[in-house]
């Protein structure tokens, strides 16, 4: 099957029927009902189960977006690392907020996040840097992220140099320009695939008085 031959407008997959998500079904609070599911899709044996599609935008309100890796999740939000100078750093220092996007396809589910980014502690993300295996370790320090570079050769020499220079030294410290970033939610929606598209949608919403509100969207 070649390229030209592909029709993206006929394929077609048809949810569950018997799959749904009502209000009776949520936990009384978003940080647990994102740990349920969050469980549900490990159990299930997803590839990378903690990917989710991070979105920013600039100061002019131009989006990007990628894959990056949850690596904590709790009553205040949702933490990821990076370097601070890669794109996704710079727009959300320019624009702080951010929207994430958990594609559990496998399971015709989604957890789809809007909040603004704030920096965690620094104890916090030498803590998990230490963590890291050594290789990413050197990474993280070779990489200009985002940055144009020549070619491979300059990468791969970009993670000699680092190796070399942290030869004799252990542990490594995490670079000044990396660090963790928490997205703390204004909502946090429940996506559940249902027949004929109509599906299950149920937001939990941050109210003015610092509550949360439980809202169903139409699909």
């Amino acid at each position: 099957m070649t390229g030209d031959t592909v029709r993206p407008a006929a394929m077609r997959n048809e949810y569950a029927p018997d799959l749904g998500l009502s209000e009776a079904d949520l936990a009384a609070d978003w940080h647990t009902q994102f740990g349920r599911w969050f469980a549900d899709a490990v159990a299930a044996g997803l590839p990378e189960p903690n990917a989710m599609v991070l979105a920013t935008a600039d100061a002019a309100g131009r989006p990007s977006g990628r894959t990056v890796l949850l690596k904590a999740y709790e009553p205040e939000g949702f933490v990821f690392f990076t370097n601070y100078g890669s794109r996704k750093g710079a727009e959300l220092a320019a624009n702080p907020y951010a929207s994430l996007v958990f594609p559990w396809f496998a399971m015709q589910r989604q957890v789809v996040v809007t909040g603004r980014v704030e920096r965690v502690g620094r104890a916090e993300t030498e803590a998990y840097f230490a963590s890291r295996p050594r290789g990413s370790q050197l990474g993280a320090w070779a990489s200009e992220q985002s940055r144009v570079v020549p070619d491979r050769a300059a990468l791969d020499d970009a993670y000699r140099a680092a190796a070399e220079r942290f030869a004799d030294v252990e542990p490594i410290p995490a670079p000044p320009h990396w660090g963790g970033l928490r997205v703390r939610p204004d909502s946090v929606e429940f996506w559940q695939g249902r027949a004929s598209r109509l599906h299950d949608r149920l937001r939990f919403r941050r109210a003015a008085s610092g509550g949360w509100t439980v809202e169903r969207l139409a699909p």
